[in-house]
């Protein structure tokens, strides 16, 4: 056994020498050729690192490359965010004004509803007094329809006239082209032989000034023609206000009032068209428009058998003075200035003729009766700065065109131009004429903020397709695009197929009667073709409201206990040149209506106003 041991111990010794030698010789040879490799490597060094130079500025390259990608890709990124950001505000603010609307609409909805809950609660309380007087009132209101049928038709025939002036003019300004334009033959021919470019600039300088002095030429006629024509009415109305103040039968006052409210529509018809600086015409059109209005007022009285009364015989006196005075003045114009000379006595400077016979018209002794027929407070205006301006800045020519462009959109305009500058009541304003596809458009925006403070269309309307109560709504729209917000109807009134709304701006509930708009609604199309904003731009600011140190009920007992009471509200009216809170109370008292105004302070009565035309306007409390 122990042989058998050491034979295995030898032969483990025998083998692990030859696997040292084997792992020697192994080691030896692996490391011959590594040195070879080594010494190839190092004598190769140059060229590899040659070689692989290029290759590192390639990987420079790319790297730059992938970096800007990235940025690029963050850049679209961070742009597509904006977009999308501003698409969806955008959304979210077209879906917060359509919930506006919506809910201004219920509004509307739940206060007509609420005016019709009253009414029917007052129809199932009427007494036999009251029944009478809605009857009485009812028959009024379809004479004054008959009689706005008779205006519209005559509205109808001046509007054909107009047309007939309109293209007749056309024909003479288009016979005056024919004659003067220069023919190219002629004008060739001079510049051949004389040779000289001097030649050719005065032809064309000749040529311009040919074709201006025929324009002027007809612009001359047409106003010219307008200035006698409304000298001619207004003699017209001399003679029959003079006629009214005397006449004591029926048959002979509807006749006299009859002319005298037909006249007077023409004689406002007239002074629209001339051109001629707002501040200077807004009292005669003022004064013609109630003239209007009051002799129709009278004429549906008389109409209806009752007497005219002393307030409106002295309202006739009134108006026989204020007439006889534009009388004079017009009768001096067309004395001292003949065809020629009455475009620029028109556009004269403020010592022109036409400035200081028309400005006249504002120192009339005559004061007005205290009636209102156009609602509380519709002439009130102080000469006071633009509250509703200060701090706007102003604008440019050019701008004030982009705006009326956006201002009437909805019209169809085809071309706006800026026709200059006029300075009235502390306001500096851009005249803008607006050609839309149914016809021109004239406007008045400030200088200042660019806002519309008036503008006009002269579009016929004839037939009524749209009630009061749309009409409403459809002038609540236009002043929200314009920017005049938390307005409010205080008043409407018809003529014929027009619908006149006066708008004041209500703050926190109470009615600013200072802050007044006033649209006119074409019940035919359906859409605004006038604006009147100056008393809102005067004196719209924000104002910090007094409360009421007495109640409603308190108020009530300072009235006279026969005046029965219609509505009434809380409202902020102008007075003395300042504002008062006041309780505003609108009832009758016998036959008349009236606005008796208590003061919210101290209880006392301090202004009141009686109603005539209660056929024609309306207050919406």
């Amino acid at each position: 056994m122990s042989k058998k041991q050491v034979s295995s111990g030898a032969e483990k010794a025998e083998k692990l020498t030859k696997t040292n030698s084997a792992a020697k010789n192994s080691t030896a040879e692996k490391n011959k050729p590594v040195k070879e490799k080594k010494v190839k490597t190092a004598s190769s060094k140059g060229k590899n690192v040659k070689k692989n130079k290029p290759v590192k500025d390639v990987s420079s390259k790319k790297a730059q490359k992938k970096e800007i990608r990235e940025q690029k890709k963050l850049e679209a990124a961070r742009i597509r965010a904006e977009k999308k950001q501003k698409k969806l505000e955008k959304k979210l603010d077209a879906k917060q004004k359509r919930l506006d609307r919506i809910a201004a609409s219920k509004q509307a909805r739940a206060d007509r509803k609420e005016a019709r809950r009253e009414r029917k609660d007052m129809l199932k309380h009427e007494t036999k007094e009251a029944r009478i007087e809605r009857k009485r009132s009812e028959k009024e209101a379809k004479i004054e329809a008959r009689v706005a049928k008779r205006q519209a038709a005559l509205e109808e025939r001046k509007a054909k006239r107009e047309h007939r002036l309109k293209v007749r003019a056309e024909k003479r300004a288009a016979k005056n082209d024919r004659r003067h334009a220069p023919g190219f033959g002629g004008w060739l021919a001079a510049v051949i032989s004389l040779g000289v470019t001097t030649l050719a600039l005065g032809t064309m300088l000749t040529f311009g000034w040919i074709y201006m002095n025929g324009v002027q030429a007809e612009m001359t006629s047409a106003h010219t023609e307008s200035v006698y024509e409304l000298n001619s009415v207004v003699d017209n109305l001399d003679t029959n206000l003079s006629k009214a103040r005397v006449a004591n039968t029926r048959n002979e006052q509807v006749k006299l009032l009859s002319e005298i409210a037909v006249e007077s529509e023409m004689a406002e018809t007239i002074l629209e068209r001339l051109p001629v600086d707002m501040t200077l015409t807004r009292n005669m059109t003022s004064f013609v428009n109630k003239m209007g209005d009051s002799a129709q007022t009278m004429l549906l009285s008389v109409a209806n058998g009752r007497r005219l009364t002393e307030s409106q015989i002295a309202t006739l006196d009134y108006m026989y003075e204020t007439n006889l005075q534009l009388k004079k003045i017009l009768n001096e114009m067309t004395t001292k200035a003949d065809g020629g000379d009455i475009l620029e006595m028109i556009r004269g400077n403020e010592n022109g003729l036409m400035y200081v016979t028309f400005g006249d018209i504002e120192n009339t002794p005559v004061e007005t009766p205290k009636e209102i027929h156009d609602g509380p407070f519709a002439e009130n205006l102080e000469k006071v700065s633009p509250k509703n301006l200060e701090g706007l800045e102003e604008i440019t020519a050019a701008k004030a065109e982009e705006l009326a462009q956006q201002y009437f959109a909805d019209y169809g305009v085809k071309s706006v131009d800026c026709t200059g500058e006029v300075a009235a009541e502390q306001l500096d304003l851009y005249n803008v004429t607006v050609k839309t596809e149914n016809g021109n458009m004239w406007a008045q925006i400030s200088k200042k903020g660019g806002k519309v403070v008036e503008f006009n269309s002269y579009k016929n309307c004839s037939d009524k397709n749209f009630s009061v109560e749309r009409c409403i709504d459809i002038a609540e729209d236009f002043l929200d695009d314009l920017g005049f917000d938390d307005m409010k109807a205080v008043w409407t009134s018809e003529n014929g197929t027009t619908c006149n709304l006066n708008f004041a701006y209500v703050d926190d509930g109470v009615i600013v009667y200072s802050d007044l708009v006033k649209v006119k609604v074409c019940e035919e199309r359906g859409i605004v073709t006038g604006m009147e904003a100056l008393s809102y731009v005067l004196n719209h600011t924000d104002r910090k409201t007094p409360a009421a140190n007495i109640s409603k009920a308190e108020a009530k007992t300072k009235l006279n206990a026969d005046f029965d009471i219609k509505s009434s509200r809380l409202c902020l009216i102008p007075l003395d040149g300042n504002e008062r809170l006041a309780y505003e109370f609108y009832g009758t008292y016998g036959e008349n209506d009236y606005y008796i105004y208590v003061d919210a302070q101290n209880g006392q009565e301090i202004e009141m106003f009686t109603v005539i035309g209660t056929a024609q306007g309306r207050a919406l409390m």
